[in-house]
This record gives structure tokens, C-alpha cells and sequence, in this order.
């Protein structure tokens, strides 16, 4: 007979079964203040029936699952044919058709849509990151699509359809469609300029025959691919099917998977093009101006992947503390450990409102609204850079509000750990992020008008973020050693937009935390170091996730 040595107490109770959207207000605010009143109903509905599904057990389940068993290679069929696929368990096949049929490549075809998707996006990454790559370059593909008008009628209805099919075959056959890409190189990284992959012209206008090997093709499994490659022109973005209009597999070949710390449910391979037939996207010689063009978009979605997985983080480290009770008190009403949530609650606060206020600008621009668009050039990047990078210590000081259980795989934190780094890396690092801020503050100066326009609403409310604006003034006035400093100034450029944000939108005791802290100077090098006399508790109580 099994024996019992005691009841199991003192344990919180699963975070399960709950409204991810509506749990979240900083989000569910932020949805509510970028949209037009028409739409406001309708996508509060949409996002809710979201968020609930992903807070459903099930669904949080088959996140787990896609995780804990990672896609395989299988280059050849039992009789020796080469047929290049990826096997993927089937808990993929379902959130990746859930995320395709809950809006998180139509972002492009709907008043509103970009708000709308990146609230999608930041509830998705609370299940699965990893389904959200071949989602976010999707979605980022039709930018570079619609440089060539022919190209863009014929794949755009598709991409950004929200049917899921999973069989390999023609794209004109299909009712929806999903995109990769394939642009780094082995010697080259981050410099795509060196691509060494070269580009034959064929006898078919604007088709040619690629050669060469790309060091990383993500979403191997797509139905189609943006490839950079050297024409005669010079570097030029081309689009690759999967399978040709006859029927038959295009030569990508597979050579193994990438192994990585993270997102391992997503495949990421090693591709040879070796007579890969392809067609140009936009002009001979303009492919890094036309990659860029999804670059733009993809990056706007790391800011908004880091945001999810750091409300994630959040809300179960809140969760945790809200019902663990040590030395006779709930850990969360603890000064110290309330201090620790709440650091981590505004940290998370200003990554979703800069998030969501990016994707509201992209609507605007979209519009045809320029400041907002010249807006995006400078904060995509600022933002990118320093919301992707707070990431990883959010991760880690939540999972260590946890205790042990934190560093135990079945609490889930790993995972969130293990993921935190990668949108930093994503779509150009740090230091690619920091002087393309300096590039667009050298070269477009409509782009700071646009920032300073942004960050000026709110001057005059804190005295904290109008000298933060002051000693970012002096910073900018002279930028002729802004190599060296592109990293201070990215961050100094981020943390004075969120302030300013959060002035404008988010409670008084959250702003007033993150202006004490981030630009006060009234805080420490860790979490947990905020000024005593805030109002924590409240902090706290708005991060808390209720089912």
C-alpha cells in the first residue's frame, strides 16, 4: 500500500482556465485607446475569445507539447527520394492553425489590424513562441510583396488568409499560405550585402536559377521563402516557392536543423539552393531596400514577442506570490517580494504600451499618416533594441520569485527562460539595432521631429521625464562620436518614450514608478529596488492575472 507523509498545501494553484486578454489591463487598455470607437467592440470580443483560448488548459497543454518534442529532418522517403520535410508534432499543427485563424497574419487588410494582431501576437507568445515565427514573417512578408504589384495580387489574399492548410503543393492551390526567409550566410551574419549566393537569369522575365547556401532559413516548412541573392545587378530579393505551379518540389535542400537554446518548436534549417528556381521581388540590385521592408515589420514583432513573454513571466511569478505563504504571510504582501512583482509589473507595463503604440503607429502610416510612419523609423529600432534586451532579467527575477519550482521544467519558467534572449537576436542584434538608430537621427530628421513630437505630450506632468528629455536633448545635440555611445543613446531614447507613455496612458502609481526608477535615477542595478513610498501594492494588484 502507497504510504502518505503528509497533504500537499501551501502550493498555488495551476494559472489555467482564465481570460489571457482581459487579465491583462495594461494590454486591454491599450487595444481600447488605439482604436477608432467602430471597432472597439467588435475586436474587444474577437481578442477576449482569444485570450480565453489561449488560457485554456488544453491549449496551454499542446504549447508544452510542441515544445517538449522538437520538429525532425527527414531528408529522404524510404526509398531513397529526396523529399526535404519537416516532421512536427501535432500540438504545432493545432496552435499554428489557431494563430492563423485568430488574425496574426491579417494585419494588412482590416481597419485597425495591426493593433488588433499585435494584441493577438502578445497573448500567442504566452502559449508558444515558437509559432509565432513562421506567423510574424508571414505577416512581415507583404511589405516586400507589394515593391512588386504583379507578385503581391497573386500571393497577398493568401498570406493573409486565415485558413491553415499544411499540405505541400502549389500556392495557387491553396486557400492560405505561410513565408519564410532565407538571407544570412555563413561569412556573412548580420552583413547580408556579402551574400556569395548568386542569381542566374532564366528566359522567363524576372525568373532566375539560385545557387548557394543559407546559414539560416527559418520556417523551413512554408510555402514560400524571401531569399537574397546576387543578380547581375547586384543583391536582389527573390521569392522561392516550395513547389513549383507544375506540381513538383523546388530544389531546397535541407541539410540538418539548427539545435537551439530555445524556441524549440520551431524549425530552423540549414538551406542549399542548388538550381532553385526563383523570382525577382522588385528591382535587380535593390534587395537589401526590399528585405528591409519586412525586416521593419518583423522587428516591430520582437518588441511585441518580448512584451508576451514578459507579461507571461509576470503574471505567474504574481500568480506564485499572490497564494504562496511564507513566515506567516502571503509572499506577495511582503515588502520585499511586492517590491520584486512590481518592479517586474512596470517593467512589463512599458514594454506592451511602447509595443502597442508602435503597432497603432503602423496603422497610422499605413493610412497614409507621415509623422507616424517617420515615428516608426526611429522608435522601431530604439525600441527593439531595449525592449528585447529587458527580456532575458525579466524572465530570470520571475522565475526566481518562484523559488525552486522556478528552476523546475514543469513549472514552465525554463521555457520562458531559455526563450527570453532570442528576440534580441532576431531580425539584427543589439548593436545593429543601436546604429540604426544613429543612421536614421543622421539622415532623417523628421524622424526626431516625429519622436520629440511623441515624448513633448507628455512634458510638463513629471519632472523626472522633462529632465530626462532635457539631458537626451544635450546627448543628441552632438553625434559626432555616436558610434561608440549608439547603445547609450538607443536606450536613453526608449526609456524617455516609455516614460512618456506611461504618463500619458498608465495609472499614476505605475508611471510614477518607472519615472522614479528609469529616469530618476531613484533605483538599483536589480528588480527589486524601487523607492519604498510608491504605491507598490497597487502595482502589483493591476499585474495580478485573475481567472
Amino acid at each position: 500500500m502507497a504510504g502518505s507523509t503528509h497533504t500537499v498545501t501551501n502550493q498555488a494553484p495551476p494559472l489555467t482556465g482564465y481570460d489571457v486578454f482581459t487579465a491583462d489591463r495594461a494590454l486591454a487598455e491599450a487595444v481600447e485607446r488605439h482604436l477608432p470607437a467602430e471597432l472597439r467592440e467588435e475586436a474587444l470580443a474577437e481578442l477576449s475569445g482569444t485570450g480565453r483560448g489561449c488560457g485554456a488548459l488544453q491549449t496551454q497543454e499542446w504549447g508544452a507539447q510542441a515544445d517538449a518534442h522538437p520538429p525532425v529532418l527527414r531528408t529522404h522517403d524510404r526509398y531513397g527520394h529526396r523529399v526535404d520535410e519537416v516532421e512536427f508534432h501535432p500540438a504545432w499543427h493545432r496552435l499554428l492553425g489557431k494563430g492563423v485563424s485568430a488574425g496574426l497574419t491579417d494585419a494588412w487588410s482590416r481597419p485597425g489590424g495591426h493593433v488588433r494582431r499585435a494584441a493577438g501576437l502578445v497573448l500567442w507568445t504566452q502559449v508558444d513562441a515558437g509559432i509565432c515565427g513562421p506567423l510574424s514573417m508571414t505577416h512581415a512578408a507583404v511589405p516586400a510583396l507589394r515593391t512588386d504589384p504583379e507578385l503581391a495580387a497573386a500571393w497577398e489574399p493568401r498570406l493573409t488568409s486565415r485558413v491553415y492548410d499544411r499540405e505541400l503543393r502549389p500556392a495557387h492551390l491553396k486557400a492560405g499560405v505561410l513565408f519564410g526567409t532565407a538571407v544570412t550566410e555563413k561569412q556573412g551574419g548580420s552583413d547580408v550585402r556579402a551574400t556569395t549566393t548568386s542569381a542566374r537569369p532564366l528566359a522567363e522575365d524576372g525568373t532566375y536559377e539560385l545557387t548557394g547556401h543559407k546559414w539560416f532559413c527559418s520556417a523551413p516548412m512554408s510555402d514560400g521563402f524571401l531569399v537574397l541573392a546576387r543578380a547581375p545587378g547586384g543583391p536582389t530579393c527573390f521569392l522561392v516557392p516550395r513547389v513549383l505551379a507544375d506540381g513538383t518540389r523546388n530544389a531546397v535542400l535541407l541539410q540538418r536543423l539548427k539545435d537551439k537554446l530555445g524556441n524549440r518548436s520551431n524549425a530552423t534549417a540549414e538551406a542549399e539552393f542548388a538550381g532553385t528556381w526563383a523570382r525577382r521581388v522588385g528591382e535587380e540590385g535593390r534587395g537589401v531596400a526590399t528585405v528591409l521592408e519586412a525586416v521593419a515589420a518583423a522587428r516591430l514583432d520582437c518588441v511585441l514577442g518580448s512584451a508576451g513573454l514578459m507579461r507571461q513571466a509576470v503574471a505567474q511569478a504574481v500568480h506564485h506570490c499572490a497564494h504562496r505563504e511564507a513566515f506567516g504571510a502571503k509572499l506577495a504582501d511582503q515588502p520585499l517580494m511586492r517590491n520584486v512583482l512590481a518592479d517586474l509589473a512596470v517593467e512589463s507595463e512599458a514594454a506592451t504600451t511602447l509595443g502597442l503604440r508602435l503597432a497603432a503607429a503602423r496603422d497610422a502610416a499605413e493610412a497614409g499618416d507621415e509623422r507616424e510612419r517617420a515615428l516608426l523609423r526611429l522608435a522601431v529600432p530604439a525600441a527593439k533594441y531595449w525592449v528585447t534586451k529587458r527580456c532575458a532579467p525579466v524572465a530570470v527575477e520571475a522565475a526566481e520569485c518562484l523559488g525552486g519550482n522556478g528552476y523546475v521544467e514543469e513549472s514552465g519558467m525554463p521555457r520562458l527562460v531559455r526563450e527570453s534572449p532570442l528576440n534580441s537576436l532576431w531580425e539584427g542584434a543589439g548593436n545593429v539595432q543601436a546604429l540604426d538608430v544613429l543612421r536614421a537621427l543622421g539622415r532623417e530628421p523628421a524622424a526626431l521631429d516625429a519622436y520629440l513630437t511623441e515624448v513633448g505630450a507628455a512634458r510638463g506632468a513629471d519632472h523626472r521625464l522633462d529632465a530626462a528629455i532635457r539631458g537626451l536633448l544635450t546627448e543628441l545635440a552632438d553625434l559626432a562620436d555616436g558610434e561608440g555611445r549608439a547603445r547609450r543613446l538607443a536606450e536613453r531614447l526608449a526609456l524617455v518614450l516609455q516614460g512618456a507613455l506611461l504618463v500619458r496612458y498608465a495609472p499614476p502609481e505605475v508611471a510614477d514608478a518607472f519615472c522614479a526608477s528609469r529616469l530618476g535615477g531613484d533605483g538599483g542595478a536589480a528588480f527589486g529596488t524601487l523607492p519604498p513610498t510608491l504605491d507598490l501594492a497597487a502595482v502589483v494588484e493591476r499585474a495580478r492575472p485573475t481567472a
